[in-house]
């Protein structure tokens, strides 16, 4: 008898302890998971996703190639959230850019705007076909008559080198 109250005596505060760490654990999931649903999936980010898009094209059109070099790199940071929000969706967007859109970034280093065009044009028919084949065909990208960001000097002259790491 006495040696079975040594043992529990032993490894009660053992056990305690090890269901402190499980409970810790499952409060600190439950915190990780409460924040990942509140951060934006995809449609929140493809908001600034198009805005930025259309700024890039009256930037490159004026020869504000770090402007335009700059909302492009900001496009796609915008898509982060989704790496976590949407794991499953998330390569497709990188897909996307690495791919389909790089034509548009090599044409802002080269700041050659004939080509961007013709990359900015074939970007949009990428994406209005993805927005159909993700079942979002009501989404359809058009090029605005002017950008949607009207408070940005696009005729500022820059390189685009000049957008800082």
């Amino acid at each position: 008898m006495m040696l079975r109250k040594a043992v529990l005596a032993t490894i009660a505060p053992v056990t305690l302890a090890a269901s402190g760490i499980v409970c810790a654990q499952a409060d600190v999931q439950k915190q990780i998971d409460e924040v990942k649903g509140v951060l934006p999936k995809f449609a929140i980010p493809m908001r600034e996703v198009g805005d930025r898009f259309q700024n890039m094209y009256f930037a490159a059109k004026d020869g504000n190639w770090a402007l335009a070099a700059y909302m492009s790199k900001y496009m796609n940071g915008a898509m982060n959230p989704a790496s976590l929000t949407k794991p499953a969706e998330y390569p497709v967007w990188k897909g996307f850019y690495e791919g389909a859109f790089a034509p548009v970034n090599k044409a802002i280093q080269a700041k050659d705007f004939k080509a961007f065009e013709t990359a900015y044009t074939e970007v949009t028919k990428a994406c209005n076909g993805c927005h159909q084949a993700m079942g979002y065909k009501f989404v359809q990208v058009t090029k605005l008559g002017a950008p949607p960001d009207n408070g940005i000097d696009y005729t500022l002259k820059s390189e685009p080198g000049d957008v800082p790491p």
